[in-house]
């Protein structure tokens, strides 16, 4: 009894110590989560009542800024812009990332100096790759005119600004992505894939009917991220298009910069930005629902 007397405190401060140091460690990265992530968003929700042109005072103005917005049409015509931009890049994108880890994964001669070449745009400052870009589609002494020996407006004729945008994005993210499915890829046993070519399974059998499968977790996170990306592109199309031509590129992420910058209100800015974080929010929700019952963590 005198022992365990003696021990009880002893081992209460040893439990508060633990979970003292636990806090400790974890405060960097709460710090940065309240900071830059919780914070701004009740910041934006609060621009998203007031009536601000960065010049006055905030006025308080209820949901009139929400009202406006959602009955905007331009408001409509930059959500479809942003699903549409979604559409094109994202299937593509995944798909062109899946290929490029598969061949890679093979390290056939010259893979480790690819892996290396495909993540370097990733890297790259988007505004000093918009630059390049826009000389490249550039009608007149452009590099991809003078290759095709065309006249083509790339960025300036509608139907294909967005197109244009859409190749960028997929350019700049396709590398970035095949390393997280060669990690993916990696991390199957090796057992697995020797077990299948013994029963007599083809390369594109065991892709579809064990790789995948198996990477479905890698595979969740990318399209996650993909999708936030995509739906926040903003640097691409304000060095290529600034939003046009005729607002045929002026997605939600742009229109948040327009709104709030260039036509000095804050109020319908905050309101599209909140959209744009509950649309993302809600998404990854229906994501984490269908990939939930369909994701293997664990071989053994």
């Amino acid at each position: 009894m005198a022992s365990e007397r003696r021990s009880g405190p002893s081992s209460g401060g040893a439990r508060r110590s633990r979970i003292l140091s636990g806090w400790a460690l974890l405060a960097p990265s709460l710090f940065g989560i309240v900071v830059f992530l919780l914070i701004p968003i009740v910041v934006v929700a609060w621009l998203s009542t007031q009536h601000w042109d960065l010049i006055g005072r905030p006025r308080f103005v209820g949901l009139d800024n929400w009202i406006s917005v959602l009955s905007d049409p331009s408001f409509t015509h930059s959500l479809l812009v942003t699903a549409e931009l979604a559409l094109l890049v994202i299937p593509l994108q995944t798909a062109l990332g899946l290929l490029l880890a598969a061949l890679l994964s093979r390290r056939l001669p010259g893979s480790a100096f690819f892996r290396v070449v495909y993540v370097i745009p990733w890297v790259c400052a988007p505004l000093a790759l918009g630059i390049v870009w826009k000389w490249i589609f550039a009608p007149t002494g452009g590099a991809l005119n003078a290759l095709l020996g065309t006249d083509i407006a790339w960025l300036t004729e509608p139907s294909l600004a967005l197109p244009a945008i859409a190749a960028v994005n997929i350019w700049s993210q396709v590398g970035y992505i095949s390393l997280f499915f060669m990690a993916g890829l990696a991390s199957i046993p090796d057992s697995v894939i020797e077990a299948a070519r013994v029963d007599g399974a083809s390369p594109a059998r065991i892709f579809w009917s064990i790789k995948l499968p198996l990477i479905r977790p890698t595979l969740f996170f990318v399209l996650v991220t993909t999708i936030i990306s995509v739906f926040q592109v903003f640097d691409s199309i304000y060095a290529l298009t600034e939003g046009g031509p005729g607002d045929s590129t002026n997605t939600l992420a742009y229109r948040v910069y327009d709104l709030a910058f260039t036509s000095f209100d804050l109020g319908r800015a905050g309101v599209t930005a909140m959209i744009l974080f509950v649309i993302l929010v809600a998404v990854t929700l229906l994501q984490q629902l269908w990939f939930r019952r369909r994701i293997t963590y664990d071989l053994g």
